[in-house]
């Protein structure tokens, strides 16, 4: 059975709290595991909520700030001592070779599982999955940053009335499916396109149109949030997006699901920024993240 769910490991920004770790998010999609942006301590939240070295496929850092990257050494280097049994690739910003050659041979350890490095430099697609394909899209902060995002390839739903009205059943489904065509009968005629789900990953940011293309028609979208509206000129400043810009790239997109996250340290409210995206317009479902929380991506369209 094919589990698509989001593993929040940390959800600080620079500062982590009493009670939020730094960055650290596990997407479980199907069998496998992508990793996104594990900030300092990711091991030992991977360890509270569940999260083995074998389940990673994927790295995927947005940007070298140490709360987006300084993990990578320790799971790196938990993943060689695991010997996990398949190759694991890491996606990074290619201007960052040098903070990623130096996080992962940080300490002496013995590489006993094989890492595809696979820098990132342009705007497109960065690998192909099992069942999706893997894009970036390059944001707007201080430092080169790279947003992520998951498109399942679309697939045909079955109508079985219209299968029943061409006197289409049994083997024969299976045998229009595979060929597209049966006895004069096209697969259009028997069927309808079944949307592939999209999730987006928007780390540290302005404002900028690669958000947008990253959310655009997207079942989940994973965004920070570091700032309340009241500190938007602050949130330019740094290169961040308050709750209600985030909000409003998921309203815009049309995100089914928008999960803020990346607090700054300042507030302590996480209710206010479930108020701001409400008043910034965004009527889908609403998660505000805390540190290992599991969120499942939404069901498909009907």
């Amino acid at each position: 059975m094919s589990v698509r769910e989001l593993v929040v490991l940390g959800t600080a920004s620079q500062v982590p709290t009493r009670h939020r770790n730094h960055n650290g998010y596990l997407l479980r999609w199907d069998g496998e595991g992508i990793l996104f942006d594990p900030g300092e301590g990711t091991q030992r939240q991977m360890l509270r909520a569940g999260v083995a070295a074998h389940d990673l496929n994927r790295i995927c850092v947005t940007h070298f700030h140490g709360d987006h990257s300084l993990g990578l050494a320790g799971v790196i280097q938990r993943i060689n001592l695991d010997r996990v049994p398949h190759p694991v690739a890491a996606h990074y910003p290619a201007s960052g070779q040098r903070f990623f050659d130096r996080l992962r041979y940080a300490t002496a350890y013995r590489e006993t599982v094989p890492l595809e490095q696979v820098p990132v430099s342009t705007d497109g697609p960065v690998a192909i999955g099992p069942s999706y394909v893997l894009e970036a899209r390059r944001l707007s902060h201080p430092v080169e940053s790279y947003g992520y995002r998951l498109v399942e390839p679309d697939g045909r739903r079955m109508l079985p009335q219209l299968l029943a009205e061409h006197g289409i059943k049994g083997p024969d489904v299976g045998r229009i499916q595979r060929e597209g065509e049966l006895g004069g009968v096209t697969l259009d005629q028997v069927s309808e396109v079944r949307r592939g789900q999209r999730f987006a990953f928007v780390m540290d940011t302005r404002l900028c149109d690669g958000a947008f293309a990253l959310a655009e028609g997207c079942d989940m979208l994973v965004i920070e949030s570091t700032f309340l509206d009241e500190d938007e000129l602050l949130a330019l400043d740094h290169g961040h997006l308050t709750a209600g810009q985030a909000a409003r790239v998921a309203r815009e997109a049309g995100v089914r699901h928008l999960v803020l996250t990346h607090f700054s340290q300042r507030y302590n409210d996480p209710e206010v920024f479930e108020r701001q995206a409400r008043r910034a317009g965004f009527d889908g479902e609403l998660t505000v993240a805390a540190d290992l929380l599991r969120v499942p991506l939404p069901k498909r369209h009907l």
